[in-house]
């Protein structure tokens, strides 16, 4: 899903002078950083108001956030393709059927994981939505979110427009938010699912009647495999260290 805001560029290519590219920048600047500008401008003009300057706020720094994590994510994209590449190589990919069940449990933990995020989004998305509409203040020209525009919405049909302009935005940025999220989650449970393959091969290094050659091998491939998996890790954190710091 991150390809469709914009934020996973097909195949290998990265952001170059292309459609996608304009696309990606241009949805994020009208649904995150108009968002987040009309909404800050608000502020000038409630700040008299402590409720609705505080709960401005403490929408905004969450926005904020994600801006910050969408910026991250395109300037490491370079990395994040590379780490995909690393994902898809033969070193880190299960070598039995017993190796699959083994990783089962982590790709379930976190497909269950990611979905309850999804629906704690969806049910705040709702809310957030339609709540104008719960509490009949939409008769008065009321939107979702405080924001100031630089023309008059409570007026047909600038108010339409505005108030669905608000929705997008925040399915956009929801959208971004939990999808980043989840990568970052499919990343750590990537590499514990490494390192249980790791403990799987040094488990069964003298299994079966192998001579003391391919022992050595196979001590060498989980040397190898043990100095990847640290190296994947190290990118990896390179990426989302700062995300999680500011969330």
């Amino acid at each position: 899903m991150l390809k469709m805001v914009g934020l996973w560029p097909p195949d290998e290519d990265l952001y170059s002078f292309n459609f996608y590219t304009l696309y990606a920048f241009s949805s994020s600047a009208i649904f995150q950083i108009g968002h987040i500008f009309f909404q800050s401008a608000n502020l000038y003009f409630v700040m008299d108001d402590l409720q609705s300057v505080t709960g401005t706020i403490f929408i905004l720094l969450t926005e904020f956030a994600v801006a910050l994590k969408t910026y991250c994510l395109m300037k490491n994209m370079k990395t994040l393709k590379q780490l995909m590449v690393t994902i898809n190589c033969d070193l880190f990919q299960p070598k039995s059927l017993e190796q699959r069940k083994l990783i089962q449990p982590n790709l379930t933990t976190w497909q269950v994981t990611v979905s309850a995020y999804w629906v704690c989004a969806f049910g705040c998305l709702f809310f957030w939505s339609l709540f104008p509409i719960f509490d009949k203040s939409v008769k008065n020209y009321r939107l979702p979110f405080l924001a100031w525009y630089p023309y008059n919405y409570k007026t047909s049909p600038q108010y339409e427009f505005t108030y669905l302009y608000q929705v997008l935005a925040i399915c956009f940025i929801a959208m971004v938010n939990v999808n980043i999220d989840s990568l970052i989650g499919a990343l750590n449970m990537y590499i514990a699912a490494q390192f249980g393959l790791l403990c799987d091969d040094l488990r069964n290094l003298h299994g079966g009647e192998e001579i003391s050659l391919d022992i050595n091998k196979k001590l060498k491939n989980c040397f190898l495999h043990h100095r990847e998996i640290l190296k994947f890790a190290d990118s990896a954190n390179e990426y989302y260290n700062w995300l999680l710091f500011v969330q």
